[in-house]
C-alpha cells in the first residue's frame, strides 16, 4: 500500500522546487566556505601543482590543459595566494554545476522534481563532495561537460511551439566542448556520446532538420578552440605530453605488454561504489537499464505516466552514462584505471537516480521501502556532514583517511626554519624535492611562496618541473633537499650539484600537534650550476 510520506514529499517538492534547490546549492557551498576557511585540509599535492602552474602561465601543461592555472590565476588574483583563493573556482564550481542540472531538467524537461532529486542526489555524493572542496581538473569538466549536454539537448529538441531552437545550441555546444578540452582530453570523448545520441533519435525519426551539419560544424569549431593550443605546446615540447597520457592510459609503455589483469578491477569498481553511495549506485543502474531498454524499444514506455522519461530524455541520460561506464570498467582489466577518470558519468547517473526515486514516489513504494529510502537519505546526509566536520570529531589520526593528507603547512614553515637557522645567509637558500608533490607543497607553503625545484634522477616518471628545469640565476647558493621518509638514501646526483651535502635529518610533519608522516631533509651548500637532465623516455 502506498505511503502518504512519499506523496507528501512529492507535493512539496513540486509546490516550491526552487526553493529547493536554492537551498541545496546554498547550504553546501557555505558549509565548503567553512571548511575551506577553518583550514581542516590543506591543499593536496595536485590542487599545489596546479597553483605553482599559475607562475608560469603557457598554452597548456604536461599532464593537462590550461583551463586549471587559468581558474585558480582568477581567483588568487581576487582572494590571494592562500588555500581559499586556489579553491574558490572550485567552490564556485560546485554551486554553478547543479544549477545547470536544473535548467536542463527543471526548465528544459519541465520536470523540476526530478531535477530537485538530482541536485540532492549531486549534493550528497561523495564524489561531488570532494570536487566541490578540491581544486582539480574535474571541477570545471564537469562544469564544461553538463553546459554541453545541456546545449545537446536543446539542440536536438524543439521549443514549446514545435520550432526549431536555432543556431544559439550548437554555438553553446561549440564553446562548452572546446572549453571543456581545454579542462581535461576526456572531452573529446563528448563528441563520440553526440554522434551516439543523435543516432538514437535519428532511428526513431526525432531529430530537427538541419541537425547533423549543425552539430559537426559546432563539434569541429570546439575541437579547433580546445585541441589547437595543447597541440601548439606539444609541438614546442616534442609531444610530450600526448606521450604522457599514452603511457598513463597503457597504450605505450610498460603497461601496454600486458594486455589483461584483473587485480586492479576490485579497487577501481568499490572506488565507483563509494562515489555515489551503494544505495544509489544501484538506482543508478537499475534506472539506466530502464532508458537503455526505452531507448531500444520505444514503445516500453507507460503513457501517461508522469515519472517516465521522454525518448530524447532516456536516450541522452542512457548514452551518456552507459558507455563511459562500461568502458572504463573494462579498461581496468588492461590498466590502472583512475578512479575519477568516470567521474562524468556520475551527471547522467544522478539524473538516472533522480528519475527512479521519484518514479518510487509516484507508483508504490511501500512503508518498508519508504523506511529505507529515508535512511539511505539520512544517512547520506549524515556521511556528507561527517565529511566535513571529521576533524572536529573524536577520530584517531591512524583511522582518519585524510590525516595523511595533512601537515603540509608545518612542513613548509619547518624547511624555512632550518634555511634560517642552518645557513649563513637564509636569503640565498633553494628548495627542492625529487618528487613534484613535495616540490609544489614547498612552493605554496614555505613563508613567502619561492620558487621550489624538482630534480631529476633514477629514471622516475616525468612531470612539469622538468619542462622548467633548475635553478637557472642561483650558482653558488645552498638548498635544502627534502625527500618522502621511505626514502633509500640522497640521489646519487646531489654531491655533483654542491661542494657538501649533509644528512639525512628526519622530521615528522604534524597537524595540529598530532604526528602525519615523516620526512628526510639534506643541507646543500654551494650550487655549482649543474642540474641533470631528464630522460626523455621517461614518461
Amino acid at each position: 500500500m502506498q505511503s502518504s510520506g512519499p506523496l507528501s514529499l512529492y507535493e512539496s517538492l513540486r509546490r516550491t522546487p526552487g526553493r529547493w534547490v536554492f537551498l541545496l546549492i546554498a547550504a553546501p557551498f557555505l558549509l565548503r566556505l567553512w571548511f575551506v576557511g577553518s583550514g581542516q585540509l590543506g591543499l593536496v599535492q595536485d590542487e599545489a601543482q596546479y597553483w605553482d602552474w599559475t607562475r608560469h602561465m603557457q598554452l597548456t601543461y604536461y599532464s593537462k590543459g590550461p583551463l586549471i592555472a587559468w581558474i585558480i590565476g582568477a581567483c588568487t588574483a581576487v582572494f590571494g595566494n592562500t588555500e581559499l583563493g586556489v579553491r574558490m573556482g572550485s567552490m564556485l564550481g560546485s554551486a554553478v554545476f547543479p544549477g545547470l542540472v536544473w535548467l536542463l531538467v527543471g526548465k528544459l524537461w519541465k520536470r523540476p522534481v526530478l531535477a530537485v532529486l538530482a541536485v540532492f542526489i549531486l549534493t550528497i555524493s561523495p564524489l561531488f563532495q570532494a570536487l566541490g572542496i578540491l581544486m582539480t581538473t574535474d571541477n570545471p569538466f564537469v562544469v564544461c561537460w553538463t553546459l554541453a549536454m545541456l546545449a545537446l539537448y536543446a539542440a536536438s529538441t524543439t521549443d514549446d511551439d514545435g520550432c526549431d531552437r536555432g543556431l544559439w545550441p550548437f554555438a553553446l555546444l561549440a564553446l562548452t566542448y572546446g572549453v571543456g578540452i581545454l579542462a581535461k582530453y576526456t572531452m573529446l570523448g563528448f563528441a563520440g556520446l553526440a554522434v551516439m545520441y543523435g543516432l538514437v533519435l535519428q532511428r526513431q525519426g526525432g531529430l530537427p532538420a538541419r541537425f547533423w551539419p549543425r552539430l559537426i560544424l559546432a563539434l569541429g569549431l570546439g575541437a579547433c578552440l580546445g585541441f589547437l593550443p595543447t597541440l601548439i605546446w606539444n609541438m614546442q615540447n616534442g609531444f610530450v605530453g600526448y606521450k604522457h597520457v599514452l603511457h598513463l592510459i597503457g597504450v605505450s609503455g610498460e603497461g601496454s605488454m600486458t594486455m589483461f589483469r584483473i587485480s586492479r578491477v576490485p579497487e577501481y569498481l568499490g572506488a565507483q561504489v563509494g562515489f555515489a553511495l551503494p544505495w544509489w549506485f544501484w538506482f543508478m543502474l537499475v534506472a539506466g537499464w530502464r532508458a537503455a531498454w526505452q531507448c531500444w524499444k520505444p514503445s516500453a514506455t507507460q503513457p501517461n505516466n508522469p515519472s517516465a522519461l521522454t525518448l530524447p530524455q532516456a536516450a541522452l541520460l542512457a548514452v551518456f552514462f552507459w558507455p563511459m561506464t562500461l568502458f572504463f570498467f573494462a579498461w581496468s582489466f588492461h590498466a590502472k584505471v583512475l578512479a575519477n577518470w568516470n567521474t562524468v558519468s556520475f551527471v547522467a547517473g544522478a539524473l538516472l537516480c533522480g528519475a527512479e526515486v521519484e518514479r518510487l514516489l509516484l507508483s508504490g513504494v511501500s512503508r518498508r521501502g519508504w523506511f529505507w529510502l529515508k535512511t539511505g537519505a539520512w544517512a547520506s546526509l549524515g556521511f556528507m556532514l561527517f565529511l566535513h566536520l571529521q576533524q572536529l570529531l573524536p577520530i584517531p589520526p591512524s583511522l582518519n583517511p585524510a590525516h595523511r593528507l595533512k601537515g603540509w603547512d608545518d612542513l613548509g614553515r619547518h624547511m624555512a626554519n632550518v634555511a634560517a637557522t642552518r645557513f649563513a645567509d637564509p636569503s640565498r637558500v633553494f628548495f627542492m624535492s625529487d618528487v613534484y608533490d613535495i616540490t609544489a607543497e614547498l612552493a605554496f607553503y614555505v613563508p613567502g611562496q619561492p620558487q621550489a625545484y624538482c630534480l631529476w634522477w633514477d629514471g622516475r616518471r616525468m612531470n612539469q618541473y622538468d619542462l622548467w628545469g633548475g635553478p637557472k640565476d642561483k650558482l653558488g647558493w645552498d638548498a635544502v633537499l627534502v625527500l618522502r621518509g621511505d626514502a633509500s638514501g640522497v640521489p646519487p646526483v646531489a654531491p655533483e650539484m654542491f661542494d657538501r651535502v649533509a644528512g639525512p635529518y628526519r622530521y615528522v610533519a604534524t597537524f595540529r600537534g598530532e604526528p602525519v608522516r615523516p620526512f628526510y631533509y639534506y643541507l646543500c651548500t654551494g650550487y655549482n650550476g649543474y642540474w641533470p637532465r631528464r630522460d626523455t623516455g621517461a614518461f
